[in-house]
């Protein structure tokens, strides 16, 4: 392997021409030969006997070149990259220039990191929220349970919202029942919305022994024999039961906790949804403070750095599905997305996860932050604890490098977390509207 040209551009990247010699490109030519004769005829000999000479002289010289090349340029370009002390952040670009018996050139486009900087990143102006609890609160909270505990008791009435009516019902299209439209003894809770628009408003009203016929549209997007068709749901009415609640108080605590009095129970609900809200709310701060800090970074981030990030995203995303037993693909479908949907998406985390990193970085190089290899064995022995192994085995899998970045980045936002001053009032007050705009979306 010989470097011919070594050339920074403009975007963070090297052009390698990296010339491989006959010795290197032989040794792969025979390789090939040797992995692929058993598939090739010539005339005269045995299945996997001709010789290499013999091939090349019937096929052209060239027949193995391509695959030659694809089996010796990545330890060409490897040994090009440590000669030449670069480290890339992205695929490289590779082109072919020449290829004879002699040996073959080719050029290698590697994107590096790029160049950042950083100013004022102390003193960031960032909202931190105050985390509360109501009484509201804790009672949506103790609504589950409560729903848990509840019975349903027949009553002699009309049936209103949020009774359970069981009923018989069948579906007619232009007087001919249709598939799927039929129920004995079906439990429907009224104001669920789990029958088609229409229908539970109807049975509303409804008591024992009576029987109704019910006018329903479909909806047009519904399934497409019955998108948007007129039809009539034959109803007959058997009972009605209204959900009864239990007493709230402390027997119920006991039945449905370990604890010993509703108020103690209470208690425990409420701070167990602080602490839900408190770590949802140091995340925000955290994301919003990181935001924050990439608008001070000044850098030029090549796209071939996200590209790189978007695939490793998608590939460690595409694992984690199919480690759970499902084809990814498969769950593509299920999701209603393409390759193409999560592709885009993965660009848009990527880029700014990079430029996360990139301003961290700066940060850290800014206050010269320097991460001991005791302070990677503590992190590597908390890695054991937390995962049961081995110190020795977690070493063996974590890339020591990785441990130390992931350290430094650390150091550098608890650093630019533990410098946020609060927002002036014009600023909190765009920050509090853009909550509220999102809290009405959410809804």
């Amino acid at each position: 392997m010989n470097i011919k040209s070594n050339e920074k551009n403009e975007n963070s990247a090297f052009e390698l021409v990296i010339e491989v010699g006959a010795p290197e490109f032989q040794t792969a030519i025979d390789k090939v030969y040797n992995r692929q004769k058993n598939r090739i005829n010539i005339p005269g000999f045995r299945k996997g006997k001709a010789p290499r000479k013999m091939v090349e002289k019937m096929y052209g010289a060239e027949i193995f070149f391509e695959d030659a090349i694809s089996l010796a340029y990545p330890d060409a370009y490897e040994a090009a990259l440590k000669e030449a002390d670069i480290r890339p952040v992205a695929y490289p670009q590779l082109e072919v220039l020449e290829v004879s018996a002699d040996g073959f050139t080719f050029k290698a486009t590697v994107t590096v990191q790029p160049e950042a900087s950083i100013k004022d990143y102390k003193g960031l102006q960032v909202a931190k929220p105050d985390v509360k609890v109501s009484a509201a609160d804790i009672k949506a909270e103790l609504k589950p349970y409560i729903d848990r505990a509840s019975r349903l008791v027949s009553v002699e009435r009309k049936a209103k919202k949020g009774d359970t009516a069981v009923i018989d019902f069948e579906g007619f299209k232009d007087g001919v029942p249709f598939q799927g439209g039929k129920g004995e003894n079906y439990s429907l809770e009224l104001g669920s919305g789990s029958f088609v628009p229409g229908f539970e408003e109807q049975v509303i009203g409804m008591k024992a022994g009576d029987e109704k016929d019910l006018d329903i549209t479909f909806p047009e997007n519904y399934a497409p024999e019955l998108a948007g068709a007129a039809v009539v749901f034959k109803v007959k009415c058997h009972e009605v039961k209204e959900k009864q609640e239990p007493e709230v108080d402390d027997e119920f605590a006991k039945d449905v906790s370990e604890f010993e009095t509703l108020d103690e129970f209470k208690k425990d609900l409420g701070d167990k949804l602080k602490a839900r809200r408190q770590d949802q709310a140091d995340r925000d701060f955290e994301a919003a403070v990181i935001d924050a800090l990439i608008e001070k970074l000044e850098c030029k981030v090549p796209q071939a750095m996200v590209d790189y990030r978007a695939d490793k995203m998608l590939e460690d995303y595409a694992n984690r599905i199919q480690g759970q037993g499902i084809g990814f693909e498969d769950y593509l479908r299920m999701m209603g997305l393409s390759m193409d949907d999560m592709r885009a998406q993965s660009k848009t985390a990527a880029d700014r996860a990079v430029r996360s990193d990139l301003a961290l970085e700066a940060v850290a190089a800014a206050e010269n932050i320097e991460i001991s290899d005791a302070d990677v064995d503590e992190e590597i022995g908390k890695l054991a604890e937390q995962y049961s192994m081995e110190v020795d085995k977690v070493k063996a899998i974590v890339n020591v490098d990785d441990v130390r970045h992931d350290l430094m980045v650390r150091k550098a936002l608890d650093l630019v977390k533990g410098a946020v001053k609060k927002p002036t009032k014009k600023k909190a007050d765009k920050a509090e509207e853009k909550s509220d705009e999102s809290e009405k979306t959410e809804e």
